[in-house]
Parts: structure tokens; C-alpha cells; sequence
């Protein structure tokens, strides 16, 4: 068994989705605090040839908050504005058609957390990329919200009899190997590797949401991009 945990964020770069498919079951930690400035509720698509960064309002954001304790807000009807820009900016895209289909259907979910809309983002942008990993929301299974940081990590890898658990790249300061070593677990770290793709005629923008890698990419280049990454 292969887990990996994260934060839930929206419409993440292709990077969150290669860690997902990498896995065997991807944990959603969603009871854990909300981190202001970070990417649950925001990150950048493709406007007029450079990254611009987009924001989902929400309702007395705080990290003092849970991030499932999170609500949207409602006093900012930011859906019809948010596919105006998509429509906008990626209506000449090859894929257009099909992937603003699943943006609107995601935007408009009648939701009324943060995480409600990443979970539902991250399953149904998940199948459309043909990834068959199973994903769970960390606050309904394993009670455990006594422990921090790794020691948290390693009780959720025992509770699934997980032989290997993968982290983002950036926690290699956070996490030591040898100490899950000790439980008989792998400790990987994964590494994602740009791939540039046409972006109508402007130099390559990297690591944009993964709306942008869905506008301008076949299913046959999503997976190959979903397998451009190196364990460390």
C-alpha cells in the first residue's frame, strides 16, 4: 500500500495530480489548519500569454480555522465571473469544450465549504484524467488529531498498513527518512519535471493550474505528464 497526504487545493498543478496518481489512496487532509496566502483557494491560468492568479472568496478565512471549517462566501457570486475568464482566455484552446464542461460543472457544485468544493474538484478532475486512485478525506477516518506533523503522518501510514508514503518535494527538511524507516516504511520524496506544451504562440508558462495542462493536451500527453516526475 502507497498513501500520500496533502492539503486540499484548487484546480493544483499537474504536480498534485502526479502524486495522486502515484499513489495507491490519497488522503485529504482537511482537518488540519487553514493556511492564509496558500493554495486551497487559488492559483494561476493562462491570461494574454502570462500567469494570472485567480481567487475563490471565502467567508472569515482564518488559521484559527480547520480548512473543512472554512465556508465559501456567499456575498461574492464569483462562479460567472471565474468562467467568464476561463471562456476568455482558453476559448481557442484545442480542448476547450470538453474541460470548460468539467470547470462549470465543478464551479457550480452547491457547496458550502472550501473543502467541499477542492474534494469534489479533485475527485471529478481526477476521473476525467483517468487517475483510479481512491481518495479520502483524512478528518473521517483516523482520528487522530492529538498527534503533529510526522508523528500524525506515520500513525495515518500504520492505520493503512502503508509500506511506502510519498511527500511533496518541499518536505524534505520536515520529514526523516530513518524514522519511518524504523516502522518499516519508504519514505519518498516526489519530483516533478517540466514538461513544456504549446500554449497558443507564447513562450511556455510552467506550473500553472492544471486547467491550462487540461485546455492544451491530449488524454495520451496527460499521461505522460502524470509520469513526468522522479522519486527522491
Amino acid at each position: 500500500m502507497t498513501i500520500a497526504i496533502m492539503q486540499p487545493y484548487i484546480f493544483p498543478y499537474i504536480g498534485y495530480f502526479q502524486l495522486i496518481n502515484a499513489v495507491d489512496k490519497f488522503i485529504i487532509y482537511d482537518d488540519v489548519n487553514y493556511i492564509n496566502k496558500g493554495w486551497i483557494n487559488r492559483n494561476n491560468i493562462l491570461v494574454s500569454g502570462q500567469a494570472h492568479l485567480f481567487t475563490i472568496p471565502l467567508k472569515d478565512a482564518s488559521q484559527n480555522k480547520l480548512i473543512n471549517e472554512v465556508a465559501l462566501s456567499r456575498n461574492d457570486p464569483w462562479q460567472k465571473k471565474f468562467l467568464k475568464t476561463i471562456q476568455q482566455s482558453y476559448q481557442k484552446a484545442p480542448y476547450f469544450q470538453k474541460v470548460f464542461v468539467l470547470i462549470e460543472e465543478i464551479v457550480n457544485l452547491d457547496v458550502q465549504t472550501v473543502y467541499e468544493l477542492t474534494l469534489n474538484a479533485l475527485i471529478k478532475t481526477s476521473a476525467f484524467m483517468e487517475i483510479k486512485t481512491e481518495i479520502v478525506p483524512s478528518s473521517s477516518i483516523y482520528n487522530n488529531t492529538n498527534l503533529k506533523g510526522p508523528e500524525r503522518i506515520l500513525d495515518i501510514c500504520k492505520q493503512e498498513n502503508a509500506s511506502h508514503y510519498i511527500n511533496p518535494i518541499g518536505g524534505m527538511e520536515l520529514y526523516d527518512k530513518s524514522k519511518f524507516e524504523k516502522e518499516g516504511i519508504r519514505l519518498d520524496f516526489i519530483k516533478s519535471v517540466s514538461s513544456p506544451y504549446i500554449q497558443f504562440k507564447n513562450a511556455f508558462v510552467p506550473w500553472l493550474s492544471v486547467i491550462d495542462v487540461l485546455m492544451f493536451n491530449s488524454p495520451d500527453e496527460i499521461r505522460k505528464q502524470l509520469e513526468a516526475y522522479e522519486l527522491i
